[in-house]
């Protein structure tokens, strides 16, 4: 049986642990979170604790942290520390020296970390996947997801713009799968971003898009924007282009903005061929709760079937640092060398 604490009880946190509930093998002995929040039936009889100190005291077998983005790192690191294996939502950390730090402590300490991209345990983005490395390379990229988000979405929002800038929170997911597709290494990234509400900090931006240039010439475009001003139109646009065609996802634009279900759910693609089209239908996808439960099942995996995590840990270092790069060249106005910023 192994033992496990949820950190943080937000919209992904109480996901995680509703996955972890539905394990057998599994037993919850505490919930974490700064503030008294109300849970589902299932989570109630659950010990509660208010800070993660209280619960790592436990001596959890697994530690579940999807707490706000900047104590990511110090969580995970501690956990690891000890004795926990650790599932830590994305992003992995708020800078790149955190992120290798706690890579650094994972395989110092032997324990496992995954991290919560959910679009890989997700069928229709790994055939996503599939069908854009058959076209071949070099690719062209074009991702975004907005959000109008208004009321409680708004405030979370605002929350989290705290410490992370939206195309890094939302960002990492992307570029990963960009990452995933062309294999190649990172060269160069060139941001522009705008504040466009006063109701966060000074130093914050709610809107931001970015290019990044790959050693095989691939080229990528993302592009994030959170707040009530945000448009519904074209708020969700998952197309990659190369020489020998293209797909792209067919069903993204439909419902709004805000719904998270949306945000995963691909419906169809649409593969592209010079001279022919074909439409590739993907019905009975899963949903959020689903692709969460996914998630803690894979977990699990890792855990008792020893898998090795070393390109995924890579992996979500990378992407985190193609999209803090971005954020760098907001802020700065200039174009960023990721060889220079992994020195």
């Amino acid at each position: 049986m192994i033992k496990a604490v949820v950190a943080g009880l937000g919209n992904m946190g109480r996901s995680h642990a509703l996955a972890l509930h539905k394990q057998g093998d599994v037993q919850i002995v505490g919930l974490v979170n700064r503030s008294d929040v109300e849970l589902p039936d299932a989570l109630a009889a659950y010990p509660r604790f208010a800070t993660f100190e209280e619960g790592l005291a436990l001596s959890p077998d697994l530690m579940v942290i999807a707490t706000y983005s900047d104590s990511h790192a110090d969580y995970a690191c501690a956990a690891m520390k000890a004795g926990c294996h650790v599932f830590v939502e994305k992003p992995l950390a708020t800078t790149v020296d955190d992120a290798r730090r706690v890579v650094s402590t994972a395989v110092e300490t032997g324990r496992k970390l995954v991290v919560g991209y959910i679009l890989r345990h997700h069928p229709s983005w790994q055939r996503l996947i599939k069908e854009a490395r058959g076209l071949g390379g070099p690719y062209v990229f074009r991702l975004n997801l907005n959000q109008q988000s208004s009321g409680a979405d708004w405030e979370t929002h605002k929350a989290l713009m705290q410490s992370t800038s939206p195309i890094v929170d939302c960002g990492v997911h992307y570029v990963d799968v960009m990452c995933q597709i062309t294999d190649a290494t990172p060269l160069r990234v060139h941001g522009m971003g705008l504040r466009l509400t006063d109701e966060i900090p000074p130093d914050m931006y709610n809107y931001g898009q970015f290019q990044v240039i790959f050693a095989d010439g691939s080229i990528g475009w993302y592009e994030a924007g959170w707040g009530p001003m945000m448009s519904e139109t074209a708020f969700f646009v998952k197309d990659i282009v190369s020489p020998n065609g293209s797909v792209s996802i067919t069903e993204g634009n439909k419902g709004a903005s805000a719904d998270i279900d949306g945000h995963t759910k691909v419906g169809g693609l649409l593969l592209h061929r010079p001279g022919k089209d074909e439409t590739i239908e993907l019905p009975d996808e899963p949903g959020h709760q689903a692709l969460c439960d996914a998630e803690q099942a894979y977990v699990l995996r890792a855990i008792t079937e020893d898998i090795d995590l070393t390109r995924h840990m890579s992996d979500a270092v990378q992407s985190l640092a193609i999209c803090l790069a971005a954020d760098k060249s907001i802020r700065t106005g200039q174009p960023i060398s990721l060889e220079e910023a992994a020195e």
